[in-house]
């Protein structure tokens, strides 16, 4: 078993994992799923791209949807969320790792908590097991958090407040 940056990694893993249909629901139409399966039984947006397409290199358009592979690739996924600025990301709920607090922490306009853990997908369709760790949506942009506020989905919605390193005191300071 290894470590990646947002999860543990064991022999049973897999990069391909659907979000429950009812989330891609309850957030609304999305442009563009940049990391999406290459056969999938619902779709997540109006465009795909897959593993085929190589989606961090591709143009992104318009309000994206990103439940990227979790693993070691997780925070570049969440980097280009970001730097889109018009995203909401799935990821586990690692709070304390490096990633996260690059990523989210720094960047994310705010952060929801699930209640309890998502039930994924196979590529197939069919329902999995619960996850092995708690999940977030990240929102990137006003408009993606109003979409969590309004969702209906249980959990809560955490607005980061940064400090800022005060360089003479070394004491954190409200921004």
């Amino acid at each position: 078993m290894t470590h990646g940056f947002n999860h543990v990694i064991s022999e049973s893993s897999k990069d391909e994992w659907l979000t429950p249909p009812h989330i891609i629901r309850a957030l609304g139409q999305f442009d563009l799923d940049p990391c999406a399966p290459v056969n999938r039984p619902w779709e997540m947006a109006s465009r795909h791209y897959t593993v085929d397409d190589d989606g961090l290199r591709q143009p992104w358009e318009g309000r994206v949807w990103c439940n990227p592979p979790y693993g070691a690739e997780t925070f570049k996924w969440m980097n280009r969320c970001a730097e889109h600025g018009n995203a909401i990301g799935l990821i586990f709920a690692r709070t304390e790792t490096k990633g996260f607090h690059a990523e989210i922490w720094a960047k994310a306009d705010a952060v929801f908590f699930f209640k309890g853990r998502l039930a994924f997908h196979h590529v197939d369709g069919t329902k999995a097991a619960s996850a092995n760790a708690p999940s977030c949506l990240i929102a990137y942009g006003q408009n993606n958090v109003a979409a969590i506020a309004s969702s209906g989905l249980a959990g809560v919605l955490v607005k980061p407040i940064r400090a800022t390193e005060d360089a003479a005191s070394g004491c954190a300071l409200s921004a």
